[in-house]
């Protein structure tokens, strides 16, 4: 059955008044994923119920194991009242199959894309995209997990029985009303949950134990730690693992970030840790610190009082039980190959700006942009050659930190303020922090899927601001191939090479040229006109020595012709 359920641990008589039994999601396994988007309700306090949205099931929704090199066949039914959509975070899919703002599924209807699973193992999530409503329909509760598995994460001696040793934690924060509703737009989110369970304890046996991080919150930055100072490892990060276990005592997890952690809770069985917070030790200009501004006398409305900004609090008990059969008790010391990608691979570098719409000690409080534009469905902001690697220059001129997620492609993170970044972050990503005066270079490859008319999305995923406008959206160019058909075979371009002048020639009856474009190695246009002559000059003095590619549309049939100026 594709529902939610709790665990099926009982909780033993150490548990206290209000712990709840982490609830866990169910999982879809195979080629053939069916969700139904549906509305329900869950009992989070006393009282009334709350009004919820889930995928086969009142909240969130069942956790997707794939895996890598299959053709999954996916239905999506939407149940709910209004138009939703369905994106697979970080998944590696085409722009018509990402389930953005434009692939929209009117209510009553059913989304079926089908598409290979390209990505490497790692945990990735899947969430509504619709502009304006993302907030609303993630904090109601559409949100789930995916689990990609590959040979190589298959072939390392790691936990990964699900619900057993291998755990999913959808961490958020809600705000409520009095009778028991969720606040969307609220920056007085004070209820700490992981997987929909208020005051969550987890009973996990005495052996390494790897745990799934997703911030699945609207805006909140989580400091994790543990409770008793023990220091645990980091394994994955956003789309994928990492080439060695990173040790820490901390990890910062911004909105829509992923890890994979494993904790060795080996001879402690009878024990009681806790994974918490610790967002006292958060600096201003983040989410869940004392100061969301990077100035402490900047405001955000609601934000203060709230219990959790700037104190340590509460994730979820761990009770640590009887090992299991089989138990993984060591830590390996490698885990993958990561490859290698740095500047000069890159064919362009492109920079965005952060900043806000209004200035002063409100800034907070306003709308934010991305190279001081707002998003508009109409506008493409950036068009990709498809095949380029590319440099993404992004730097911060708000005071506070956002959270800047691509979709298409996994990245590199290159340099933090020209500095090369921690050794967690240098494995695969899709989300990175951005603080307050930062600037951070990270580096990516275009390839494989390309649609002049469905763009990918790149954004802010703080969902307050992603709603208010800070998006901005490109389009992946359909490669200019080489074309051979009878325009191809009338076609003389001469003199090639050339010294910035070449004449055309098309040895061709009843034949209407239309337009002669030409675009530089990166896929640019550089020159676009209308052409009704044969024997035409054209002038390319103002173009720079290399090589470019000649395209030339008729009516019926189009060619391309390489030319190289000298």
């Amino acid at each position: 059955m594709n529902k939610l359920i709790t665990s099926i641990i009982l909780l033993s008589s150490t548990y206290l008044m209000g712990q709840n039994p982490l609830m866990i999601p169910e999982t879809i396994t195979g080629t053939e994923v069916n969700l139904t988007l549906q509305y329900g309700t869950h009992q989070f306090f006393d009282g009334d119920a709350t009004n919820t949205m889930g995928a086969n099931g009142d909240i969130l929704a069942p956790t997707l194991i794939l895996n890598q090199g299959d053709l999954v066949n996916f239905n999506v039914d939407n149940q709910l009242d209004n138009t939703t959509t369905i994106h697979w975070h970080g998944l590696h899919v085409a722009p018509e199959n990402d389930g953005g703002p434009h692939t929209t599924i009117p209510a009553g209807t059913t989304w079926s894309p089908s598409f290979t699973i390209m990505d490497k193992a790692a945990t990735y999530w899947y969430h509504p995209h619709l502009h304006s409503f993302t907030n609303e329909h993630v904090s109601k509760g559409i949100a789930g997990m995916i689990i990609v598995k590959d040979d190589e994460e298959a072939a390392l001696n790691l936990p990964r029985d699900y619900g057993v040793d291998d755990f999913p934690l959808i961490l958020q924060t809600k705000d409520f009303s009095s009778d028991n509703q969720i606040i969307v737009m609220s920056n007085s989110d004070d209820v700490p949950m992981v997987n929909a369970t208020i005051d969550p304890v987890l009973e996990v046996p005495a052996q390494v134990v790897r745990y799934r991080l997703l911030n699945g919150s609207s805006q909140r930055a989580f400091n994790i730690g543990l409770s008793n100072g023990q220091s645990f490892y980091q394994i994955a990060s956003d789309g994928g693992l990492l080439e060695n276990p990173f040790e820490t005592t901390r990890l910062l997890l911004a909105p829509a970030e992923r890890a994979e952690i494993l904790i060795d809770l080996s001879g402690m069985e009878g024990q009681t840790i806790f994974i918490q917070s610790f967002a006292s030790e958060l600096d201003n200009g983040i989410y869940g610190s004392s100061s969301p501004g990077m100035m402490s006398f900047m405001t955000l409305d609601g934000y203060n009082p709230n219990p959790l900004n700037g104190s340590d609090f509460d994730l979820l008990q761990l009770d640590i039980v009887v090992q299991n059969d089989n138990p993984v008790t060591t830590i390996p010391t490698n885990l993958v190959t990561l490859a290698e990608w740095d500047e000069s691979m890159s064919d362009i570098t492109r920079s965005l700006t952060f900043s806000a719409s209004q200035m002063g000690p409100n800034q907070l409080n306003g709308t934010f942009q991305i190279n001081n534009t707002s998003f508009n469905m109409d506008i493409v902001n950036i068009t990709v050659p498809f095949n380029n690697t590319e440099i993404w220059q992004i730097t911060n001129q708000s005071a506070i930190s956002h959270p800047f997620h691509i979709h298409d492609i996994q990245f590199r993170i290159l340099t933090r303020n020209n500095v090369a970044p921690p050794i967690n972050e240098r494995g695969r990503k899709d989300v990175v922090f951005v603080r307050p005066g930062e600037t951070v270079k990270f580096i990516g490859k275009f390839e494989h899927f390309s649609n002049n008319d469905v763009p990918y999305m790149y954004h802010c995923h703080l969902l307050t601001h992603e709603d208010d406008g800070m998006m901005g959206q490109f389009i992946v160019q359909e490669p200019v191939g080489i074309y051979e058909n009878e325009l191809s075979e009338a076609l003389t371009v001469y003199p090639n090479p050339n010294n910035g002048t070449i004449y055309i020639d098309i040895d061709l009856e009843n034949i209407d040229v239309t337009n002669i474009n030409i675009y530089d190695a990166v896929g640019r246009k550089v020159l676009m006109e209308n052409y009704t002559l044969f024997d035409k000059k054209i002038e390319l003095s103002n173009l720079s020595s290399g090589t470019y590619l000649l395209e030339i549309i008729s009516n019926d049939q189009r060619t391309t012709k390489q030319i190289i100026i000298q």
